[in-house]
């Protein structure tokens, strides 16, 4: 059983910044992929940013050029930085992680954007 653990959320006023940690009580080789997802009141779950274990990355377009998502191997730990936060960045963050095959998921950070 792999445990994902989300940290860094919180309360931020628009246009900040916030970096969410997910830390993997597995070594980070044996992921393949590491994504980030949200769900805002209302709404369906969102793909927010991904990143494989070659590094590559993938955004939604709505994140694109403020987010960043990034990994560092030997804290087993995945990273999204978000800067510019607007008010629609508003909801519970997931990091969910693809362990041969099996994907894991955290239990979530909120993230409110006030104006």
């Amino acid at each position: 059983q792999v445990q994902l653990v989300e940290s860094g959320g919180g309360l931020v006023q628009t246009g900040g910044s916030l970096r969410l940690s997910c830390a993997a009580s597995t070594s980070i080789f044996t992921i393949n992929a590491m994504d980030w997802y949200r769900r805002a009141p209302g709404k369906q779950r969102e793909l927010v940013a991904a990143i494989t274990s070659g590094g590559s990355t993938n955004y939604a377009d709505s994140v694109k050029g403020r987010f960043t998502i990034s990994k560092d191997n030997a804290k087993n730990t995945v990273y999204l930085q978000m800067n510019s936060l607007k008010r629609e960045d508003t909801a519970v963050y997931y990091c969910t992680a693809d362990v041969g095959g099996t994907w894991y998921w955290g239990r979530g950070t909120q993230v409110t954007v006030s104006s």
